[in-house]
C-alpha cells in the first residue's frame, strides 16, 4: 500500500470508535510548580547554610538556660531561710562589696531558696549591660556578681550565645546573616509545604513513606518533618524579623501605624519634664535620695496587684520609682506601676491586658522566640526546631546529590527545574504575583535583594549556557 493511502487511513476515525479526547489545559497550580520548584531549589542550596548556622547557634542559645541555671547555681540558689531580710538592708549590703557602682534597679528574691539581684552601672560595661550582684535575702551575704546583659538579665553564658545567635560576633555586619536567614526562613518553609501537599500523595503526610528507599525515602522524610516543624519556623522567622536591622524598622512602622505599639508607664513626677516614656534608670542622672524605702515602694506595688516576680528600677531625675512584673511564663504577669518617690503616691498603673492586642501578640511570640514564653516547654520546642530545621537542610543536599547525573562517569549535583517556567504562568496570575513579591520584598529588603542577586545570576549561568552552546 502507497505510504500517502497509509498516513490517509491513520488519519481517518474509525467508525464507531470514540473521538479522542483534547488534552486539559494546565491548572494554575500545575502552572506555578515550577516556577516553586526553582525557588525552592534555589533558596535551599544558596540560603541553607546561613540557615544551617541560624538553627546551631539557636540550639545553643535554647540550651543556656538550664546550662546557665547549673552554671551559676552559687550566685543564684541559697539554702531556704525562715526570714527574709529588708531589701534596704539587701541593697546596702551589694553596695558595700562594690562601692564602685551605682544601684539603678532591684529584682527582689521571686521564690524560696532564689537570690535577690541588685542590678548596678559600674565602670567597664556596656551600654546595655549591668552588674548584677547576688544576695542573699535570708542573711544578706554577697554570693557574688556578674555582668547581666538588657531587661531579661542574660547572664554572660547566655548573653554571648545570643548574641553570636544574632550577630556571630560580627556586630553591625553579623545582624544581615540573621537577618537574611530569618527573611529567606518562611519563604523555604511556605514553599516547600505547598510543594508537598501539592503532590496530591496517597500516603499520609504527617508521616514518612513506608519502604520508600534511596531520593524518595529522603524527600519523604524531608517532607513529612518539614510539615511538622512548618509552622514553628514560619513564626520563628516572623519574629526574628521584628528586631531585624531593615526588616525590623518596616515592622515597627506598620505596627504602631496600626495602633500597636507598647505603651509604657506614666513615671514623669511632677518636677520633671513631663512625657510617658519609660526610663530604667540607665542613662539619667539619678533623683535625689527618696523619702520611701524599697519595701514601702514593694509594698505598695503588691497593693496594685503587681507582686509577681517584679523588678524595681530606682528613680531617675524627674521619674518615680517603676515596678513592673518580670513573669513572661504563661499565663504572663506584666503588669506596671509606678510610684511618687516623695510621698508614694501610684502615679500610674499600666496592666498588661490594657495592651492592644497586636502590642501583647508581639510581645508572645518575641518571649517564645527567646525562650522565656512557657519556660522549659519553650525551650525545648525551641530545641527541636533548630535540630528538625538542620535535618532538613541535611536532607535537602542529600536529595541534591542524588540527582547528580551518574551516566558516563560524569561527577556533579543534581540540576534546577529548567528556566523558563514564569512564562508557563497564566497572566491574570502571573501579574499579581509580581506585584506581591515586589511589595514583600520591598519590606523585607534583605529578601529582595537577595531575590534580585539570584535572578541576575541565574540570567548570566543562562546566557553563558546560550553562548556555549549548551
Amino acid at each position: 500500500m502507497p505510504i500517502d493511502r497509509i498516513l490517509m487511513s491513520a488519519d481517518t476515525p474509525v467508525r464507531g470508535a470514540a473521538p479522542i479526547a483534547a488534552p486539559a489545559p494546565p491548572t494554575t497550580w500545575a502552572a506555578l510548580r515550577p516556577l516553586a520548584l526553582r525557588l525552592h531549589f534555589y533558596a535551599g542550596v544558596l540560603v541553607a547554610p546561613l540557615l544551617f548556622v541560624a538553627a546551631a547557634t539557636g540550639l545553643l542559645y535554647a540550651l543556656s538556660f538550664q546550662t546557665e541555671n547549673v552554671l551559676y547555681r552559687h550566685e543564684l540558689r541559697v539554702p531556704a531561710g525562715d526570714t527574709v531580710r529588708p531589701l534596704t538592708e539587701q541593697v546596702a549590703a551589694a553596695k558595700a562589696a562594690h562601692p564602685e557602682g551605682t544601684v539603678t534597679a532591684v529584682w527582689p528574691s521571686p521564690e524560696r531558696g532564689a537570690t535577690t539581684r541588685v542590678l548596678m552601672n559600674a565602670p567597664g560595661l556596656g551600654a546595655d549591660e549591668s552588674l548584677a550582684v547576688f544576695v542573699n535575702p535570708y542573711d544578706n551575704e554577697v554570693r557574688g556578681a556578674l555582668p547581666s546583659t538588657g531587661t531579661s538579665g542574660a547572664l554572660p553564658l547566655r548573653s554571648w550565645l545570643s548574641s553570636f545567635h544574632a550577630d556571630l560576633k560580627l556586630g553591625e555586619v553579623g545582624r544581615n546573616y540573621s537577618e537574611l536567614a530569618a527573611s529567606w526562613l518562611w519563604v523555604v518553609a511556605l514553599g516547600g509545604v505547598l510543594l508537598w501537599v501539592g503532590r496530591r500523595r496517597r500516603t499520609r503526610l504527617l508521616r514518612p513513606e513506608r519502604g520508600a528507599t534511596g531520593r524518595r525515602r529522603t524527600l519523604s522524610w524531608h517532607g513529612s518533618v518539614g510539615l511538622w516543624a512548618a509552622v514553628g519556623l514560619v513564626l520563628l522567622s516572623a519574629t526574628g524579623l521584628t528586631w531585624s536591622r531593615y526588616a525590623g524598622e518596616n515592622v515597627a512602622e506598620l505596627k504602631d501605624r496600626l495602633g500597636g505599639a507598647t505603651p509604657t508607664v506614666a513615671a514623669a513626677t511632677a518636677a520633671g519634664t513631663g512625657g510617658h516614656e519609660h526610663h530604667e534608670g540607665m542613662a539619667m542622672p539619678p533623683a535625689a535620695p527618696s523619702a520611701l524605702t524599697l519595701d514601702q515602694v514593694a509594698a505598695t506595688a503588691r497593693a496594685q496587684g503587681v507582686r509577681a516576680s517584679v523588678q524595681i528600677t530606682l528613680p531617675s531625675q524627674g521619674k518615680g520609682f517603676v515596678v513592673r512584673e518580670r513573669d513572661s511564663a504563661f499565663p504572663v504577669h506584666l503588669d506596671s506601676v509606678a510610684v511618687d518617690p516623695a510621698d508614694g503616691r501610684v502615679m500610674d498603673v499600666l496592666r498588661f491586658s490594657d495592651y492592644p492586642l497586636l502590642a501583647q501578640l508581639t510581645r508572645f511570640g518575641i518571649d517564645a522566640h527567646m525562650g522565656v514564653f512557657l519556660g522549659l516547654a519553650n525551650q525545648l520546642a525551641l530545641a527541636a526546631l533548630a535540630v528538625a530545621l538542620m535535618a532538613l537542610i541535611g536532607w535537602g543536599y542529600r536529595m541534591w546529590w542524588q540527582r547528580r547525573p551518574t551516566k558516563g562517569g560524569a561527577f556533579g549535583v543534581g540540576r534546577p527545574q529548567p528556566r523558563g517556567a514564569w512564562r508557563k504562568v497564566p497572566w491574570p496570575v502571573l501579574v499579581p504575583l509580581a506585584a506581591l513579591t515586589a511589595a514583600v520584598g520591598w519590606f523585607i529588603p534583605l529578601l529582595g535583594t537577595s531575590l534580585l542577586v539570584f535572578l541576575a545570576g541565574d540570567l548570566l549561568w543562562g546566557l553563558r549556557g546560550r553562548l556555549r552552546g549548551a
